[in-house]
């Protein structure tokens, strides 16, 4: 039998782990950066050093585009879905409804929509969440500017849009998204359309604000943010790329003034256009952002593109397709046409400002 008695106090050795998961997250953060910053030096020794590829010509410039993109892209959504995903590790479907819970309308909007932004649901979760909330008894209004803001401010969107085209853009992106989820809500509720949420959700309707106390520890958020990286990034590269491969397609093939001539500022029809269009596209705020660089470089207008962008994250058809399990077609009509009217909005008011 061992009698050996630990002389270190509780707590040495936990802390000791800790600050060894800090130095590896920092090792790690430095070469994430150094690789960073040499990604263009590398796109371009492999487009037209090892491929021998003219920069002069469509191909080439295609190639560049993708080259460089792809990683640059897949490390800032890596890095980004890691930190969020440490974030949302303090939310839990429970805490959510909770915070919501009892709020008036209005404020309760204004909640919802920045609730949205942080924690970890999308298109795929609407049902679950949506039968959650009302039976909780939380405004039909709230709930849809929560469902409304979950999918459209993508954090992840928000920060790719931060480094490909600076403050002011993911500045725009997220205070719009905003608005639309907060007053399409606060439309909708003040409709008083309760009466088209689908009946067999209606029945279980009950009042339950009870809270699971899930605490953490810091290792286990880390573990979190790693699984997040797993999950979303497995997920989602396959339209990632496929949306780089198009822009790069645009970038490089696409002469300037075509998209300018049906995207631009001059085109009346082109914000609508953009939302009918962007609806059926299944894909995903990070898949989309490439497009969207290609589309503004090529002379598209800047609202016109992120009516397109919203259009494709916020009024997805599968989304749609999901929300109909739930709203009888009424309710999802009001809906579709309540945040497609933000959008267009959006639109407008962006071409004309900037």
């Amino acid at each position: 039998m061992d009698n050996t008695v630990s002389t270190n106090p509780p707590g040495v050795n936990s802390g000791k782990n800790k600050y060894k998961l800090f130095a590896w997250l920092g090792l790690a953060l430095a070469l994430w950066i150094f690789i960073y910053l040499y990604l263009q030096r590398a796109a371009n020794f492999f487009t037209y050093d090892v491929l021998n590829l003219s920069s002069s010509s469509h191909l080439g410039s295609s190639v560049a585009f993708f080259a460089f993109d792809a990683p640059k892209v897949m490390m800032l959504l890596v890095l980004v879905v890691f930190g969020i995903g440490i974030i949302r590790s303090f939310f839990t479907p429970e805490r959510t409804r909770s915070m919501l819970a009892g709020k008036k309308e209005f404020v309760g909007n204004i909640m919802a929509a920045a609730l949205g932004i942080v924690t970890p649901f999308c298109s795929c979760s609407a049902c679950p969440l949506f039968i959650g909330f009302v039976e909780t008894g939380i405004p039909l209004g709230v709930t849809l500017s929560f469902l409304i803001a979950s999918p459209m401010i993508n954090e992840v969107a928000a920060i790719l849009l931060l480094g490909m085209f600076g403050f002011r853009v993911a500045l725009i992106y997220v205070i719009t998204g905003l608005l639309i989820a907060i007053v399409a809500g606060w439309v909708i509720g003040r409709l008083k359309l309760e009466r088209y949420i689908q009946d067999w959700v209606l029945e279980r309707r009950r009042n339950n604000t009870s809270v699971a106390s899930v605490k953490m520890s810091f290792d286990e958020r880390v573990k979190y943010g790693l699984n997040a990286v797993r999950e979303i990034v497995g997920k989602v590269w396959p339209y990632v790329l496929g949306g780089i491969a198009i822009g790069a397609v645009i970038h490089g093939y696409v002469p300037t003034g075509v998209l300018a001539s049906f995207m631009g500022k001059g085109v009346w029809w082109s914000v609508p256009a953009a939302v009918i269009i962007g609806i059926p596209i299944y894909s995903n705020a990070a898949g989309v952002i490439p497009i969207v660089q290609a589309l503004m470089e090529k002379g598209a207008a800047l609202g016109t593109v992120l009516a397109f962008m919203m259009a494709v994250v916020g009024l997805s058809l599968p989304e749609t397709i999901i929300l109909h399990r739930v709203l009888k077609w009424q309710l999802l009509a009001v809906f579709i046409g309540v945040v497609g009217v933000g959008i267009i909005i959006v639109g407008y008011l962006f071409n004309a400002i900037l």
